[in-house]
């Protein structure tokens, strides 16, 4: 994890610095992708770090259990005498075409409605696999995003490499830093054991990257306040990400909530957010209107396919990228399959969250400094060229063991599906710890308004 967490630091602007891990084991797949996990929750905590030693001059020790962190990624909630809904849509899925294989990414009901215009309304996977196999991948794969769908060819890493958006992506630094002309002076009013107390942070995120950001940010002690359009629901992951934060939502299209949403971004000292590159453009809100609203505000963004290149606006998701950038195709290689093969867990996601809750506290700590707003930038597409360049998967490492109660710490949770479990968080730093001061909730459970 060594090299990988330099990588990380130069990426972020952080001093070169060890982090000890604890714990063994490898999440199987055909990259280092426990390495990934442990990395980029460490590169969160030296962040904190270097925020605590600036406000405070003590430099805390850091450290991340590796096997917490992978079963992390997977999820931590361990729900008690309930279930959680079944995470993906009947019809969504690997379906092999007449030339290759393409994913379908139907969770959200508008996605599915868009892939059923291309290919006809069904009610099985089988019914839909007959309709796709009449299609080649690339021009399926169009069609659906054409129609506001989302949808991704199989391709191997030496066609992503040559294809125009793997171009435009591997151009892009893993971090994309930009500084704001307006200035905020804003005392710290945290402490060792909660640094981001009073931190107002509205979070526009979804599925899934953005989500664990503000998890993060919540369990320092941020007062997170997520907000989401009226009738968008993830059923399936809410327990999981909403942990700490309070849920609202608004209707951007309507002047009276507009109001209020501006009224609320006046008052954030951080945003994030997770839209595609143009959609706050369209809404009236971008960059130079959030810095209009809120000057200094700490604006910490990503999405799916990167910020340059054709596909910068495209819908898609950690799945879809994994399809695009040849992760599934490294995958079907390695366990010599039939079929894709994707990571044990959505990896691009969880990583590409700790490292936006990474630069958030990166820009808070400069922004503490000097007043000066900050814009970072990250994508799914561009951290998954990260894995793949720097997280050769390791022969000889031991593969993760089964989770045993006695050893995960887990904390009794009291949410509005009934009694859970959460795991103890991986990330440790010392006299700080990461901690949540409510539970889990659903979305839309509270008032868009600050405390």
């Amino acid at each position: 994890m060594t090299e990988l967490l330099a990588t990380l630091q130069a990426a972020l602007g952080l001093a070169p610095a060890s982090v000890r891990q604890t714990g063994q084991g490898a999440l199987p797949s055909a990259f280092a992708v426990t390495d990934l996990a442990s990395a980029s929750m460490a590169a969160a905590g030296q962040a904190l770090a270097e925020l605590l030693y600036s406000q405070t001059g003590r430099r805390p020790e850091v450290s991340v259990d590796r096997r917490l962190a992978s079963f992390w990624f997977a999820g931590s909630i361990r729900p008690q005498g309930w279930s959680l809904p079944a995470p993906w849509d009947p019809i969504a899925g690997d379906y092999p075409s007449r030339d290759g294989w393409i994913r379908l990414h139907t969770n959200a009901p508008h996605h599915r409605a868009a892939a059923e215009r291309v290919l006809g309304a069904v009610t099985t996977r089988d019914a839909m696999a007959a309709r796709v196999a009449t299609w080649d991948a690339l021009a399926l794969e169009q069609a659906i995003v054409d129609q506001g769908g989302c949808a991704a060819q199989m391709r191997s890493w030496a066609q992503w490499q040559v294809h125009p958006q793997g171009r435009a992506v591997n151009a892009e630094p893993l971090v994309h830093w930009l500084a704001h002309s307006g200035q905020r002076q804003k005392t710290w009013s945290g402490s060792s054991a909660r640094p981001l107390a009073g931190l107002k942070v509205l979070d526009l995120t979804r599925v899934l990257a953005g989500p664990v950001a503000s998890r993060l940010l919540a369990g320092l002690g941020a007062d997170v306040l997520r907000i989401d359009p009226p009738h968008w629901n993830e059923p399936a992951l809410e327990p999981e990400v909403t942990l700490g934060k309070r849920c609202a939502r608004l209707d951007l299209h309507d002047l009276e909530q507009r109001a209020v949403f501006e009224g609320l971004l006046a008052e954030a000292d951080l945003l994030l957010h997770g839209y595609r590159a143009d959609a706050l453009e369209h809404l009236g809100y971008g960059a130079e209107a959030r810095q209009r609203i809120a000057p200094g505000l700490i604006d910490i963004s990503l999405n799916a396919y990167g910020w340059s290149g054709p596909w910068c606006n495209r819908r898609g998701f950690d799945s879809l990228v994994q399809m695009s950038g040849g992760i599934a195709d490294a995958g079907m290689a390695w366990k010599a399959a039939q079929q894709p093969v994707p990571l044990p867990v959505q990896a691009l996601d969880h990583a590409t969250g700790y490292l936006m809750a990474a630069s958030a506290l990166r820009a808070l700590n400069q922004s503490l400094s000097d007043g000066q707003g900050t814009s970072a930038r990250l994508s799914l597409a561009r951290t998954a060229k990260l894995l793949i360049e720097h997280c050769p998967r390791a022969e000889a490492e031991p593969p993760l063991r089964a989770e045993e109660d006695g050893d995960l710490g887990l904390l009794q949770e009291q949410t509005p599906w009934g009694p859970a479990r959460r795991l103890r968080a991986p990330l440790q730093i010392n006299g700080t710890p990461v901690q949540w001061d409510c539970p889990a909730s659903a979305l839309g459970a509270h008032r868009p308004r600050w405390w």
